[in-house]
């Protein structure tokens, strides 16, 4: 995306799929993230085809897991990192992936207009000046009825949110009013993970900067002992969070294309 509307330039969105792609995919709360999304979309009840858009496609994970448990999907992946295009594609093959600026209207050809039965755009709209455009700019690739899954961060911001570009934490009202200005009916919102994943956030934030050293070019095998330890720990409590709450700071929100 443009300079102006995300803290990360392009290329910089290459270097840090680059150097964090393995690491993210250790991290317990992407893992518990990808449950609460998967679980908000209805895929596993779905009947039907089901056609999924996902914005913000990172390195493939999701789309992987959703291959996994609803092999007959179609999917198609934006993002705006070429290195995560690249990742995304090597991981899911059967699936599409596009380079995308979600600030701008959408380069996708017309036989996606009205395309998606499902949509996903989980943790995107932290880093937008307008994320609101953004819904907007995807509605068009979405179906009637299609359900939109958007996942975004609240409780307080940690050295390495801004080092990632995040530009603002959410709170629910917040999250309502983005699907309604996106003129999108809400189905449901809510704040998920409490207490567990409060705690894991506390953590992150009292990691200061030393978490983006952690980060950089490292593997599971190079990680501190103590990161590992923790991330372990995290994976088993994260089991007991509350999913349907107002109190958690990991925040979902459904709605739906009229």
């Amino acid at each position: 995306m443009h300079a102006s509307n995300l803290k990360a330039a392009p290329d910089e969105w290459d270097q840090h799929w680059s150097a964090t792609a393995h690491v993210n995919a250790l991290n317990p709360a992407q893992v518990y993230r990808r449950k609460l999304i998967f679980e908000a979309l209805g895929l596993a009840t779905a009947v039907g085809p089901v056609r999924l858009l996902e914005l913000g496609s990172g390195s493939g994970e999701f789309a992987r897991d959703v291959r996994r448990r609803r092999p007959d999907a179609e999917i198609v992946g934006l993002d705006l990192s070429s290195v995560g295009v690249e990742l995304s594609q090597r991981n899911v093959p059967g699936a599409r992936f596009f380079q995308q600026d979600f600030t701008q209207p959408m380069k996708l050809d017309d036989g996606y207009r009205n395309w998606a039965t499902h949509a996903v755009c989980s943790e995107v709209l932290e880093h937008i000046d307008d994320p609101v455009a953004v819904l907007r700019n995807i509605r068009p690739f979405l179906a009637p009825g299609c359900r939109l899954v958007i996942t975004v961060p609240g409780g307080p911001m940690s050295a390495f949110d801004r080092h990632i570009g995040h530009r603002r934490h959410f709170t629910p009202a917040l999250v309502e009013g983005l699907l309604r200005d996106a003129d999108l009916r809400v189905a449901d919102v809510r704040g998920a993970g409490f207490p567990f994943f409060n705690i894991y956030r506390l953590a992150v934030v009292a990691r200061g900067k030393k978490l983006i050293e952690d980060a950089a070019d490292k593997n599971d095998a190079t990680l501190p002992r103590s990161a590992r330890v923790a991330m372990r720990i995290f994976s088993w409590l994260f089991a007991m969070n509350t999913s349907k709450a107002r109190l958690g700071w990991q925040l979902v929100g459904v709605g739906t294309r009229p």
